[in-house]
């Protein structure tokens, strides 16, 4: 019987975030259908009070390491504690929500614990008791699922794959697991976090719109000049109206290394397609974009998808798309604008 581990660390208010709920709702489906025994394990500052968030997801021990030394993101002492979870619940499968403080460290763990790890894990299930999982594997566009036998096996799970866990809060009986730091665990010291505004960040993975610029926006118009300036003023007056997220073709990330005139706020980050990220936000809306394949595939969970384009025989007219624009996007957009300031 598989002994299965729900891990994650707590947010900075001390919340759980959607991803670690996600995972949770994984990690009570896996146990259903293993049979297993199903463990929670919380760091943070104050991992007890996270516990009884989740005190209803009919995990039988909740495990949790609390203190000052456990609430900023860092690397020793983000290991050491989630080593010590893990072989305090002497878990054989250990899940966890992909968020970067997770990702940072969990193969880092697997090697302490002489164990297993396997990232971008979108589905967790059981076959007569088998354990497996599938992922994704966007270069070559396929889909693999895959088992091991080696134990602790830790599961990074992305966000966006299934439903939250939304169970009632309540009193979880917790056992603290006591963790002794090396010297060497703490000499990094996290003075602060700087973040740009609300209206300075593109990247917002729980905005429920995506837009996603093309290259367009930076080429000749129909007046025969390039508009650069404009083009970002009214990609970024959509943003901060919409609080939608933004994302890039390939073409216009790497704008400026082809001497094409770059939009300033764009970089590599916010690129969307084969080489770059497959966001899943319920809608999305490309403008100024070709719709070709490689930039397609990081459409593939994008639920409902529209586009602006001239071209009435571009990519995404092609099937890709569910309703085109044949329209100007920067006239599109300066109205959308307008209606949304009014």
């Amino acid at each position: 019987m598989e002994k299965i581990l729900y891990f994650t660390f707590t947010e900075v208010d001390g919340s759980l975030g959607r991803p670690a709920l996600e995972a949770l709702a994984a990690a009570v489906e896996l146990a259903a259908a293993t049979g297993g025994e199903l463990s929670a394990g919380i760091v943070g500052k104050d991992a007890g009070a996270a516990a009884g968030l989740i005190a209803g997801c009919g995990a039988k021990k909740f495990f949790a390491v609390s203190g000052t030394d456990f609430h900023p993101s860092r690397y020793g002492t983000d290991a050491a504690a989630a080593t010590a979870v893990c072989r305090a619940a002497e878990a054989t499968v250990i899940i966890t929500p992909a968020t970067s403080r997770a990702c940072r460290v969990m193969a880092g763990v697997a090697h302490r614990m002489g164990g297993k790890v396997d990232t971008h894990v979108g589905a967790v299930k059981s076959a007569g008791g088998k354990v497996s999982v599938t992922r994704w594997y966007y270069r070559q566009r396929m889909e693999a699922e895959l088992s091991r036998a080696a134990r602790p096996w830790i599961l990074v799970v992305d966000p966006g794959n299934r439903e939250p866990y939304a169970g009632a809060p309540g009193n979880a009986a917790v056992s603290e697991v006591a963790v002794t730091l090396p010297d060497t665990a703490k000499r990094t010291s996290v003075t602060g976090t700087v973040s740009p505004t609300t209206g300075e960040q593109t990247i917002k993975p729980e905005a429920r719109l995506l837009f996603v610029a093309g290259a367009g926006w930076t080429k000749k118009q129909a007046d025969g000049a390039v508009h650069a300036p404009e083009a970002a003023g009214l990609i970024m007056d959509f943003l901060k109206k919409s609080q939608a997220s933004l994302g890039g073709s390939k073409s216009v990330v790497e704008a400026s290394t082809e001497g094409e005139s770059p939009l300033p706020f764009m970089t590599h980050l916010n690129q969307v397609g084969q080489t770059g990220s497959t966001p899943r936000h319920p809608k999305g809306l490309s403008a100024c974009c070709h719709g070709e394949e490689p930039h397609v595939v990081g459409w593939r969970f994008i639920n409902a998808r529209r586009a602006i384009n001239l071209d009435a025989n571009c990519g995404w007219a092609r099937g890709k798309a569910d309703v085109v624009y044949i329209a100007d996007a920067f006239k599109v957009m300066a109205k959308v604008n307008e209606l949304l300031g009014g």
